[in-house]
């Protein structure tokens, strides 16, 4: 089962999530896609880590999450953005070979048993990109956002801590 989370930044998606696993079932699974940037942002995962507490199962993955061991799990995945982000630069900027990859993951993760929870960013509500690249990842992240909806079983939409159901499968 998938439920995509989406909304804008600092909309409550992750909590959400983070909740929704949490009231699934015991040892719900984390799975962090972001690139450890630098020591300040190694603090911030760190602090979120504790946050979550011991209940959870930890995992940074930037590319292939399918390959962790999720199976029959509730699992965060959290978020699309920063997954999307390592493989369009792993291609070089290519729209095509970053969303194929990105798909190729979301099928797989979808031939698992268990319930994954995905989160993901409305960045193109927001301001338009001033660069090219920008406006390229815009619409990469658009047409991702698209595809995992289109599979979801349940799409939440986050608009200032509410949760709003656009999509539930019976």
């Amino acid at each position: 089962m998938i439920t995509l989370v989406t909304g804008g930044a600092r909309s409550g998606k992750s909590r959400y999530a983070q909740d929704q696993a949490l009231a699934a079932g015991e040892l719900p699974v984390y799975v962090a896609t972001a690139k450890i940037w630098d020591e300040d942002f190694a603090a911030r995962i760190r602090r979120h880590q504790a946050e979550r507490g011991a209940s959870w199962t930890n995992y940074e993955e930037t590319l292939y999450v399918s390959r962790l061991p999720l199976a029959g799990r509730t699992v965060v995945i959290d978020c699309v953005t920063l997954w999307l982000t390592n493989f369009f630069t792993l291609h070089d900027y290519d729209i095509d070979k970053a969303l194929a990859s990105l798909q190729a993951e979301i099928d797989a993760l979808r031939e698992l048993p268990g319930h994954f929870i995905i989160v993901t960013n409305e960045i193109g509500m927001g301001v338009h990109a001033e660069t090219a690249v920008g406006r390229k990842f815009t619409d990469l992240q658009g047409w991702a956002n698209q595809y995992i909806a289109r599979i979801a079983d349940t799409v939440v939409l986050m608009v200032s801590g509410i949760p709003v159901v656009i999509k539930k499968r019976d």
